[in-house]
């Protein structure tokens, strides 16, 4: 994505994690406005253990005052699941460095191009409601620069301090579903309590000597 709004060059290939190093990129917006991009490699379940690069180069978003989360809508590997692969990526960051994985951090979906305008828009949010996700997302193309603008935009207005252009999309996360085991203990607590309410004295007639 970098390359796709700075002038920034790292390899690109057809397969992940083709980033082995940081890459910095200056991001143009207008005339006088401008920021720094960092682009690191990509992490993976286990990082923290060292898995993969690990987490040696996380602390070049130490200084960083948002992360942009980028998801790969569809994988070169089709057994990959870009929702388990997100999931994996925060709780690595918050094994890293809690303060890190607290930082303003907006997804952003990659590979539109690779569908039908409709289709991408509707598979993007269904990734979105899956990682029960709150707050701006992109949906854009690194290969055709379809959505970089916006985002970039975004970004900018971020970092000034304003307010979002009223066309970011804003995701809510759905409220928390009580599981079953929580209403079964609901249940059984409330069961004596009616049962006792309900039940009838007894009184017992005394017997003859």
């Amino acid at each position: 994505m970098i390359s796709a709004v700075s002038a920034a060059k790292p390899k690109i290939a057809d397969y992940p994690f083709t980033t082995l190093f940081p890459n910095l990129g200056v991001v143009y917006v207008g005339e006088h406005r401008s920021f720094v991009m960092a682009d690191i490699p990509g992490l993976i379940e286990g990082a923290a253990e060292g898995a993969g690069l690990g987490i040696r180069f996380l602390r070049h978003l130490q200084r960083t005052r948002v992360l942009l989360h980028l998801i790969d809508m569809l994988p070169p590997d089709p057994a990959a699941d870009p929702v388990k692969d997100a999931r994996a990526i925060v709780l690595e960051l918050e094994k890293f460095d809690v303060g890190l994985a607290a930082k303003p951090r907006w997804l952003v979906i990659n590979k539109s191009d690779l569908m039908l305008s409709e289709e991408a828009e509707a598979h993007a949010a269904k990734i979105v409601r899956a990682l029960r996700y709150s707050g701006p997302w992109f949906l854009i193309s690194g290969a055709t620069g379809t959505g970089t603008r916006e985002l970039a935009a975004a970004v900018m207005r971020f970092l000034e301090g304003a307010e979002l252009p009223s066309d970011v999309r804003i995701a809510t996360a759905p409220k928390a579903r009580v599981g079953a085991k929580k209403v079964a203990k609901k249940v059984a607590k409330r069961a004596p309590k009616k049962a006792a309410k309900n039940a009838k004295p007894t009184v017992k007639k005394p017997t003859a000597p």
